[in-house]
C-alpha cells in the first residue's frame, strides 16, 4: 500500500508526496504555477493559439491530483474553448485527500472532476468533457491520430523509468494527431532523443521557477 501525504509547496497549493517512490506529485517549488506554465502555457495556450476555434482533444498520462485537468477546465470554460480530456491513472487519490487539497477552494469544478466517475464520459461544463481511464499506459488501447495535445506529467524517470521507455512514448506519438502538441515537466537527454527519433521537432524551453528546462515536442 502507497502512503501518500499533503505537502503545501513554495507558491502555497498543495501537491502530495508518494512516500513509497519519495516522489512529489508537482514540483515543491509550486505545485499550480509548475502546472499552469508546463501544461496550460506550453502546451494548451501554444495549441489553441495555433489553432483558433477548433475543439482540442487532450491526452493526460498521470492524473494524480486533478490539478492539471482543473486548470484545463478553468480555461476552457473562461475561453470557450471546447475540450475532450482524456487522463490515464492507476491509482486514484481517495477522496478523503483530494477533499482537503487547496486548488479550487471557491469553485464546484475541482470536485466535479475528481468525483466525476471513472471509465466514462462525463461532462463536467458546457465545454469541457472528461473521461478518467483506471488503466495504465501499458495497458491501455489508443486510436492512432486521436489528440492534439499530450500532458505527460508521469513520475519522473529515475522513480517510474517503465513511463519513458522509448515503446511508450511511440505509443503516445502515434496517437497524436500531425501537428500535435506534446509537453512535459522533463527535460533529461534521453527523453529528447526518444522524441527525436520518432521524427518530431523537439524545444528545450526556459522551464517553471527554480528548473532549468523543460520539453515540448512537435509531431511533423
Amino acid at each position: 500500500m502507497e502512503s501518500i501525504k499533503i505537502i503545501t509547496t513554495e507558491d502555497g497549493s498543495h501537491s502530495l508526496l508518494n512516500e513509497t517512490l519519495d516522489e512529489t506529485y508537482h514540483s515543491r517549488h509550486g505545485a499550480k504555477q509548475e502546472s499552469n506554465y508546463v501544461f496550460i502555457d506550453k502546451g494548451l495556450n501554444f495549441f489553441v493559439d495555433q489553432n483558433s476555434g477548433k475543439p482540442v482533444s487532450i491526452l493526460e498520462i498521470g492524473f494524480g491530483t486533478g490539478l492539471n485537468a482543473l486548470l484545463t477546465a478553468q480555461k476552457s470554460v473562461a475561453n470557450q474553448i471546447e475540450v475532450n480530456y482524456t487522463t490515464l491513472e492507476t491509482h486514484p487519490i481517495p477522496p478523503e485527500i483530494w477533499k482537503t487539497l487547496n486548488y479550487s477552494l471557491d469553485d464546484l469544478l475541482f470536485g466535479n472532476i475528481n468525483g466525476a466517475n471513472w471509465n466514462e464520459w462525463i461532462g463536467i461544463a458546457q465545454t469541457f468533457r472528461l473521461f478518467k481511464n483506471q488503466i495504465s499506459l501499458q495497458k491501455v488501447v489508443l486510436n492512432d491520430d486521436e489528440f492534439d495535445v499530450i500532458y505527460y506529467d508521469a513520475f519522473a524517470p529515475n522513480k517510474q523509468p517503465a513511463m519513458w521507455t522509448y515503446a511508450m512514448l511511440e505509443k503516445v506519438y502515434r496517437a497524436m494527431k500531425p501537428n500535435g502538441v506534446f509537453v512535459t515537466y522533463c527535460a533529461k537527454g534521453q527523453l529528447k532523443r526518444d522524441l527525436k527519433a520518432l521524427g518530431m521537432s523537439v524545444e528545450s524551453l526556459p522551464g517553471p521557477p527554480r528548473k532549468r528546462e523543460m520539453v515540448r515536442a512537435i509531431k511533423l
